[in-house]
């Protein structure tokens, strides 16, 4: 029964790994167009992504970009998280994330535009 729970086990797993694909999330708040994306699937450990905002169809590079990655506290694990400035590079914010263990991760994505406005969104992610 032991072997027959590994070989299951060792399936899933792979089945998983095989599935994994990158990241892309899409969506608009306050009139800007947000777009989260990977260029591979998520692993334990960095993690680079990429965030592309625009405005009437205009790319927005005059922006600041910030990104928090966070897990809940649950009984038996402290409350995780990892915040980072994404730098623009060529027209894209990109930054990384450490992700220092699998499951569910919340995001909270803000950006600040040139009239001193924070916009806010909120997501997740699944490792």
């Amino acid at each position: 029964m032991k072997s027959l729970f590994k070989l299951f086990a060792v399936l899933l797993i792979a089945t998983n790994l095989l599935h994994a694909e990158p990241v892309l999330q899409e969506g608009s708040k306050d009139g800007y167009d947000i777009k989260l994306s990977t260029e591979k699937s998520l692993v334990v450990g960095n993690n680079e992504f990429i965030v592309e905002l625009s405005k009437d169809g205009s790319v927005l590079t005059d922006v600041k970009v910030k990104i928090k990655f966070y897990m809940p506290e649950m009984p038996g694990m402290p409350y995780m998280e990892d915040e980072q400035k994404a730098k623009l590079v060529d027209g894209k914010f990109k930054t990384n994330i450490n992700f220092s263990m699998g499951g569910t991760w919340q995001y909270q994505l803000k950006f600040k535009t040139e009239d001193g406005k924070v916009h806010k969104v909120r997501g997740s992610v699944n490792l």
